[in-house]
């Protein structure tokens, strides 16, 4: 049968109502969803275990440097994806639109690649469960937290897409409690209202090599894994798909994002940066399986919590069952789309009678598995192995929205499309992709430079850090060759029908 056109018009549906999509998704995520998935997924392990690291590594000016660059790149990227994603809502947003506006086979490349991310940074966050567990119960087996863990996330995605809405709502509301209490405690503590805050102020600028420690290598390092703290925001585009409202809903979470970076990323980076000195040893440590070291729990302790520890720890696993919930969820609808699109067998694109995606979710969870190879391996050696195996994709993922909403742009305006039919226009075409691609290129190509800088090239920390690169690059050639596709010229792009739509 005929897979109706994504871009047939579509009648405007009361916000009460659950709808379908022509391709049998469901239409059930409110504005609130939306809202949350957007700061949920920036807010992860990324800023309550390693925004310490950073400190100690690049200063607490270069380290708030690095968050607010990485935060505006963030912010224009979003606002790219908020034109593309309210112009067109579909769930394989990247692959669909790369495909229609850059070139077929980027498109493959960009929704293979992401649905590989995902997949693998759920089995991340299930061996990163154990590891948090083992806080409380360190004499139970880890493989039985992440068979539990797995269960749950398959669960909740299994239900509807309103499901993984309501699960990942609840989810970000306890990280944004929590890093809200955590801004309000060091403001108090900096006023001298609440005792612990005695060696803070801005003295702590002036240690050492403070506010800049390290200089620029130090920026460049930093700025790799502040961006990996980042990742998951995107998702409002994928999540567009099945949005009740998305020509409204999407740009009003996409307004939302700045001031949400600016308020949990930078606000918080620099009350740590006040309170704590950088030089302070328990800054130094990246480590998830101890959560004292966490800047969050430090300072929670100085103010005399005395569960900081507990606490912090029972966010930070909220945090990675978060993030495994949006994993599953991303790439199974990544790999949906890319059925319906012919780029993945065809039975990833049937659903359920509950609109989702059983068979998609199927694979997803199969490579989630993964995980469980902590029954053999140490758990530590699967998480590294597992992280270091998935961490460039999503810069790829990244870059490839910077494109697609500069091709996006360009061909719409050269085929005499008029702004204002656009549900949301990026007010910063065409600075912010062209900032956002050069920023983003810059940190993926010197992720690890200083291999290269050795009497000898460090082929093994290459090799870990840069394979997706070239895996990405093969498969778009492979793609280029078989199907003998070619650049999207801007008068022959696939354009949605904006004007219909709105009637």
């Amino acid at each position: 049968m005929e897979t109706p056109s994504r871009d047939a018009p579509r009648a405007a549906t009361p916000p009460a109502q659950t709808v379908s999509t022509p391709n049998g998704l469901r239409r059930t995520l409110s504005a609130r969803h939306l809202s949350m998935i957007a700061v949920g997924g920036s807010i992860g392990t990324g800023l309550f275990v390693a925004s310490g690291a950073t400190i100690a590594q690049a200063g607490p000016g270069g380290a708030l440097l690095a968050y607010g660059l990485i935060g505006l790149m963030v912010y224009f990227l979003m606002t790219s994806m908020g034109e593309l994603a309210a112009a067109m809502p579909v769930s394989g947003s990247f692959s669909t639109y790369g495909a229609r506006y850059v070139e077929e086979g980027f498109g493959f490349a960009l929704g293979w690649n992401y649905w590989y991310n995902w997949a693998v940074t759920v089995a991340v966050d299930l061996v990163a469960a154990q590891l948090v567990m083992a806080y409380w119960f360190p004499d139970v087996p880890g493989v039985y937290w992440s068979a539990l863990f797995l269960a749950l996330t398959f669960g909740l995605n299994a239900l509807s897409a309103r499901g993984f809405g309501e699960a990942e709502f609840w989810f970000a509301l306890i990280k944004v409690v929590a890093v809200l209490a955590f801004i309000a405690m060091g403001v108090l503590m900096l006023l001298g209202i609440i005792r612990g805050g005695e060696t803070g102020g801005l003295h702590n600028w002036t240690i050492g090599d403070a506010p800049f420690a390290g200089g620029f290598a130090a920026l460049i390092g930093v700025a790799m894994v502040v961006g990996f703290s980042f990742q998951g925001t995107e998702l409002i585009g994928i999540a567009a798909g099945e949005s009740k409202d998305p020509a409204r809903n999407l740009p009003r979470a996409v307004r939302q994002v700045f001031w949400r970076i600016l308020l949990f990323y930078v606000f918080a980076i620099l009350v740590i940066g006040l309170l704590i000195p950088y030089t302070d040893p328990q800054l130094l440590r990246n480590d998830v399986t101890d959560i004292s070291v966490s800047p969050f729990a430090l300072i929670f302790e100085r103010a005399g919590l005395l569960a900081a520890a507990s606490i912090m720890n029972a966010v930070v696993l909220t945090s990675v069952l978060s993030a495994g919930n949006s994993g599953m969820y991303a790439a199974t609808r990544m790999l949906y789309a890319l059925a319906r699109d012919g780029k993945a067998p065809a039975v990833f694109g049937r659903v359920s009678r509950a609109g989702v995606p059983l068979w998609a979710l199927l694979a997803t969870t199969a490579v989630a598995a993964l995980c469980f190879f902590t029954f053999v391996f140490s758990p530590n050696a699967v998480y590294i192995w597992l992280l270091n195996t998935s961490g460039m994709t999503g810069f790829i993922a990244w870059l490839g929205i910077a494109i697609s909403h500069y091709r996006f742009r360009r061909g719409y305006l050269a085929r005499g499309g008029n702004l204002a039919d656009l549900p949301y226009v990026s007010p910063f075409f065409p600075f912010g992709p062209i900032f956002a691609f050069v920023l983003c290129l810059v940190i993926t190509l010197g992720q690890n430079y200083e291999a290269f800088l050795h009497d000898r090239i460090d082929w093994g920390g290459v090799v870990a850090t840069y394979i997706g690169i070239p895996l990405f690059l093969l498969i778009w050639a492979g793609y280029r060759l078989t199907r003998g596709s070619r650049f999207v010229r801007l008068k022959d792009m696939r354009l949605p029908d904006l004007r219909a739509r709105a009637e």
